[in-house]
């Protein structure tokens, strides 16, 4: 199959009702929250076989194949969108191999892509939320895909997978809930968030909060804030762009005809490339969203949410579930680096559980994962079928009929 040419749609779970709201972690809740998803392939008759995928901070449950258009997305639904963000590594005979798995992938709570977030309507007001839609936690985010896997009947899945923050949650759902998951696969992830992470989020969360249009959160239906949203995207790009491919990528083509700031020109290849990258992701985002994504990465709290207060007894929970890991570290990664990986390895050797460490030589950083499919499907593949545990899964493969 080539890249992006099986056409795929969105669906939507409602989790919570009037009667039974979805309560938020900080105590906030909605009468109800909407859940967008994609499925791949198919879920066996022993339902052993389905595969979570977790997206990045940007991401949305388009994993894999074409989508035209998702409903209640307004204009950001893009080009750029169209094709699935893991394409390379979903579909048959690829790495995520569909043919054998049934492969899932939903939009974050709070999310701009179909799931409830701050750009849906209140039912209330008939507005958007805005500044009311509750702060959303990685636990808030794991519950309501926890919920998904209940609607489709998946009581435990071969493999979690989350790439960047979402490497995080993956860790969240297997520390959570370790009886839903025996394979927890965190690509380019860590397992806190590090003071130089902090930063760099609390700069770009500053970026959006000090854009005049921002308006505490209420701009829709006037002027976005999108100066504020294309610096935090600024910000966060050096850290996902290798810096030597930043300035293979910086051509001359990509500088704006309209470079002139205030009083500052922009005078150089790699600015351009820059603002250029800035105003194209304030087409496909909203700020709100993104804001609530830099949140729940700031106060992501594993120890808290699995309810322990050490990483030996957070890890002790996947120990006595048997879970293996299979941990993706890329050597040029400025927005995860090598040692946060490492530091998590640590842990898990600590516990006593299963786990092989990969690392990645590449010179494309952090954005390696997205590209790079013949770098790490060899192991997934290894790690899917069984073979990657120290005392080996048995991989019975999919149904034969």
């Amino acid at each position: 199959m080539g890249k992006g040419t099986v056409e795929v749609e969105t669906k939507f779970l409602r989790v919570g009702s009037e009667k039974e709201p979805f309560v938020f972690s900080s105590g906030e809740s909605l009468p109800g929250i909407t859940v967008a998803y994609e499925t791949h392939g198919k879920l066996n008759s022993r339902k052993d076989n389905a595969i979570l995928l977790f997206h990045a901070l940007s991401g949305s449950q388009h994993a894999a194949g074409i989508m035209k258009a998702v409903p209640e997305t307004d204009q950001r639904w893009t080009e750029d969108c169209e094709i699935g963000w893991w394409d390379l590594f979903v579909g048959p005979g690829k790495a995520l191999d569909t043919n054998r798995y049934f492969v899932i992938c939903a939009n974050y709570l709070g999310g701009c892509y179909g799931s409830s977030g701050p750009a849906s309507i209140n039912p209330v007001t008939g507005k958007p939320y805005g500044h009311s839609f509750p702060s959303v936690s990685t636990s808030d985010v794991v519950r309501s895909q926890l919920a998904l896997l209940d609607h489709l009947g998946v009581d435990q899945l071969l493999a979690v997978i989350g790439a960047s923050v979402g490497g995080l949650l993956a860790i969240n759902l297997a520390t959570m809930a370790p009886e839903r998951v025996k394979l927890v696969i965190p690509v380019a992830s860590g397992s806190r968030t590090t003071v130089l992470a902090r930063l760099t989020l609390f700069e770009q969360v500053m970026a959006i909060e000090n854009d005049p249009h921002f308006h505490g959160g209420d701009y829709y239906g006037d002027q976005p804030p999108k100066y504020g949203l294309a610096l935090a995207r600024m910000i966060s790009h050096k850290t996902f762009v290798h810096l030597d491919a930043i300035e293979r990528r910086a051509r001359t083509d990509l500088k704006q005809a309209d470079g002139q700031l205030s009083w500052y020109r922009v005078g150089h290849n790699v600015e351009s490339y820059m603002l250029h990258q800035g105003k194209k992701f304030v087409k496909r985002f909203d700020a709100n969203t993104y804001l609530r994504i830099c949140d729940m990465w700031l106060r992501y709290d594993p120890l808290s949410d699995a309810g322990v207060d050490s990483y030996a007894a957070l890890f002790a929970r996947s120990q006595a579930a048997g879970h293996h890991y299979l941990v993706f570290s890329i050597d040029s990664d400025y927005c995860f680096y090598p040692e946060e990986q490492a530091e998590l390895v640590g842990y898990l050797e600590q516990a006593g559980v299963s786990s092989m460490h990969i690392t990645v030589h590449s010179d494309k950083g952090h954005d390696s994962f997205l590209l790079e499919p013949e770098l790490y499907t060899p192991h997934l593949v290894y790690t899917l079928e069984g073979r990657g545990k120290r005392e080996t899964l048995e991989y019975r493969g999919p149904d034969v009929e």
